[in-house]
């Protein structure tokens, strides 16, 4: 695979030309989804491991300092988010990064309905990004979320929730492009949930790089005695040991 295609911003369609992007898209049609979606279900999170190979992991990580990708910085210190910093993607995102979020879209949407609708929520999302994407524009939502995170040694990130708007898909997903115990150590993702009358659950996931991480990006339905009730969620980034660390945030909505 040739990384330098992923330095090439795209025109708001994936080139078919890609390597990485065919890649990619092949990968996300391997993998199991009845078993991802299943996990997902009974914990709040799954992993995939191998979404990315570690070359495009690096290319994705070197974009990092390509500053003309990026709308916005942000040094989470400035506004007591953590330590560490990250930069959210500008249209049109990078082919790899638009392919990721278009093709892992629909693969979600069934049971991100399934959870409204356990919830009592009325709102249902369409079957393709594009779709979601044109509603979330319509609503004044128009910059867009995928970002990378840099981490160096003592940065984490508070616990939080990554919500922007009124538009916000319920799960989202992250991919590790560093590799533990080589380009850092410590930095676990973490993730809580807090149960009504109940103290909160944390669960520290372990990844690898190139492993991405699905998640509820704020709260899903639990199963109980009496029907399903609605749990919070939150995630974060435990403290950076030593070394530096990479990550690729894919959100399906866009911000305000």
């Amino acid at each position: 695979m040739s990384a330098p295609t992923l330095l090439l911003p795209d025109t708001g369609r994936v080139s078919d030309e890609s390597d990485a992007v065919r890649a990619a898209v092949a990968n996300l049609d391997a993998i199991d989804w009845p078993s991802v979606l299943q996990t997902l279900d009974t914990r709040g999170s799954a992993v995939v491991p191998a979404l990315l190979p570690a070359a495009e992991c690096r290319a994705l990580a070197a974009l990092y300092d390509a500053q003309s990708l990026y709308r916005s910085r942000v040094v989470m210190s400035r506004h007591g988010f953590g330590q560490g910093e990250y930069q959210y993607f500008a249209y049109p995102l990078p082919p790899l990064v638009a392919a990721l979020r278009s093709a892992l879209y629909p693969r979600l949407v069934p049971i991100a309905n399934r959870w409204n609708q356990a919830m009592a929520i009325d709102v249902r999302y369409p079957r393709t990004h594009r779709a979601f994407i044109d509603r979330c524009h319509a609503a004044g939502q128009r910059r867009p979320t995928p970002l990378i995170l840099r981490y160096r040694q003592d940065d984490y990130n508070c616990l939080h929730q990554d919500l922007y708007g009124e538009h916000a898909f319920p799960i989202q997903v992250a991919i590790l492009l560093s590799q533990p115990g080589r380009d850092f150590t410590g930095g676990e993702f973490v993730l809580t949930e807090q149960r009504p009358r109940m103290q909160s659950r944390a669960e520290v996931v372990a990844l690898e790089q190139g492993d991405a991480v699905i998640f509820a990006v704020s709260h899903r339905p639990v199963q109980g005695t009496r029907g399903p009730y609605r749990v919070n969620l939150r995630h974060g980034v435990s403290r950076v040991r030593s070394g530096l660390r990479h990550t690729l945030g894919i959100i399906f909505h866009d911000a305000l």
